[in-house]
């Protein structure tokens, strides 16, 4: 029996998180947009709601709670549905603090998740897409080689969220063992000041503009403790279903978002004598618009039980990102045609919407759940 009814905490979160996301975030994602900088104030509001440190133990600075995918795809959809950027931002200690929580050694996890905690929002991040046309992330060119004293690192990355205040990073990297695929790929930790550890200039974007991410070089030397969990552990499938989950989540929000407000536009734009929602070519196309959000959050959903189930659903996230990527896009595509001259100017937020929907089809790791 397969049941699609959210718990009742679960339907808490979704409403506190909604709530602070139609209230605080959406009122300010133009000007985030506009500036290129989002608001300490609000970012450290939403980190008091505790996205980023339910599952952290409490000894180590979290809440000590359990950790659920589908809980965290339930509050990504909503921090999305508020903006996109600012949501990628408040959740980019997760990218740092989970991965460490699920699969760390107990020295690891003491001497770095709490730099993930804290009544402050941290500056800590990750690293994992490659500035290639061919990027993979089962094959990446960023490689790790055992040494002696541990392990090098060469490499190039790109679209590292928060790097230019990070404290710390994750890096992941192809490990030189023989191994391929997601057996070889390993997350090393790479603290700020690192010999070798070089940062880019922030990176110009045609969306998610608030968001400030970074391009990093990498020729490191690192002891053999920087590697998250040691070098026979295998986690890289989990890890990336767990940021696909993710994504699939917030593109479900972003296109909720745009699917809203060219309704409501719709109803209130009179054109010959009617509301334009009453013409059969709108009314088809948000017809269409609303089912595919539906399929795309219960693909969400599904890749997200799967995982919360023990499973690495590679098949079931894949599938969920790649659908719900083109959804967003197409949603707000034609959210833009519905609002027709309105949706090309700035006055309306579609066509912000329009620009941040286009990433999700490169975007991978740069959010977790």
């Amino acid at each position: 029996m397969i049941d699609f009814e959210l718990s009742d905490e679960q339907k808490m979160v979704r409403e506190t998180v909604g709530a602070f996301a139609r209230e605080r975030i959406r009122p300010a994602a133009r000007q985030a947009d506009e500036s290129e900088s989002i608001p300490q104030e609000l970012i450290q509001q939403a980190w008091q709601l505790g996205l980023g440190r339910e599952p952290i133990p409490e000894e180590l600075g979290g809440f000590g709670g359990k950790r659920s995918v589908l809980t965290g795809a339930v509050a990504v959809e909503e921090l999305a549905y508020g903006d996109l950027a600012i949501a990628l931002h408040i959740m980019t200690p997760a990218l740092f603090a989970f991965p460490i929580l699920e699969v760390g050694t107990d020295e690891q996890r003491r001497t770095y998740l709490p730099l993930a905690t804290g009544d402050e929002f941290p500056f800590v991040t990750a690293a994992l897409m490659e500035p290639r046309f061919d990027f993979d992330p089962t094959a990446l060119t960023t490689r790790a080689r055992k040494i002696a004293s541990g392990f090098t690192l060469h490499g190039a990355k790109c679209f590292v969220p928060l790097a230019g205040e990070a404290r710390a990073f994750l890096v992941y990297a192809q490990l030189e063992n023989g191994a391929h695929g997601f057996d070889s790929v390993k997350a090393f930790i790479v603290e700020r000041g690192a010999k070798g550890l070089s940062l880019g200039e922030r990176e110009k974007n045609m969306g998610l503009k608030a968001l400030a991410s970074y391009e990093l070089a990498l020729d490191l030397e690192l002891g053999p403790e920087s590697i998250v969990g040691g070098e026979d552990s295998s986690y890289g499938a989990r890890l990336l279903s767990e940021s696909r989950v993710a994504l699939s989540a917030m593109a479900v929000g972003v296109a909720k978002a745009a699917f809203e407000y060219s309704r409501d536009y719709a109803k209130e734009r009179h054109a010959f004598g009617a509301p334009i929602a009453t013409k059969q070519a709108i009314a088809f196309m948000l017809a269409e618009m609303a089912l595919e959000i539906e399929a795309s959050r219960l693909l969400a959903w599904q890749a997200a039980v799967a995982l919360d189930k023990g499973g690495d659903a590679i098949k079931e996230a894949s599938c969920a990102k790649n659908y719900a990527s083109s959804v967003a896009l197409k949603v707000a595509d034609n959210a833009v045609q519905i609002l027709g001259g309105h949706g090309y100017i700035r006055e309306h937020p579609v066509e912000m919407w329009l620009r941040n929907a286009r990433g999700f089809a490169i975007l991978e790791g740069v959010a977790i759940v």
